[in-house]
């Protein structure tokens, strides 16, 4: 169906930019795989498990780490994201809503993993975040990772002149 047929006009600032969706994934998904590996000492299995169970739960964490980025984006995009990446303010609503859904979803999923099922338990080298009962490495993970990911994907729309 054509454009003059449905009676809609779009602007430039009415879609979204499949080049900063692919920059964004260009990062979560191996700044996932090296986070997942890297604090794998964190968690029990780095002591009781064999390496074919460590290298799994990492390939698999990280499978939903990507699944949790991309829910938690199309999400924000869904609410607020008309013109992302070309309009300043719907990068940040993007970017800070984004960051808001993945790091609740994680939050709940380590209390879910954690507390109930004990599908996986913190060694003891995991900092733990008194408050929130949560291990910092997964929090930080939620915090950083997302945000160097929208730092690089629209990098290439962002100018001086639209802070």
């Amino acid at each position: 169906m054509s454009v003059v047929a449905t009676g809609v006009r779009l602007s430039l600032t009415d879609g979204i930019s499949l080049t900063a969706l692919r920059r964004y994934f260009a990062v979560i998904i191996p700044a996932n795989l090296f986070w997942e590996f890297a604090h794998m000492p964190l968690y029990t299995i780095w002591n009781e498990g064999t390496w074919g169970e460590i290298v799994f739960a990492a390939v698999h964490c990280t499978g939903g780490d990507i699944l949790i980025a991309m829910s938690a984006l199309m999400l924000a995009l869904m609410l607020t994201g008309q013109g992302w990446p070309l309009v300043a303010s719907t990068r940040r609503s993007v970017t800070v809503l984004t960051v808001v859904f993945g790091l609740g979803y994680t939050l709940f999923s380590e209390w879910l993993n954690i507390v109930i099922r004990e599908a996986w338990a913190y060694s003891d080298l995991m900092p733990i975040i008194p408050i929130l009962d949560a291990g910092l490495s997964p929090v930080l993970q939620w915090m950083v990772v997302p945000l160097v990911a929208f730092w690089w994907a629209v990098w290439p729309f962002s100018t001086e002149r639209d802070v």
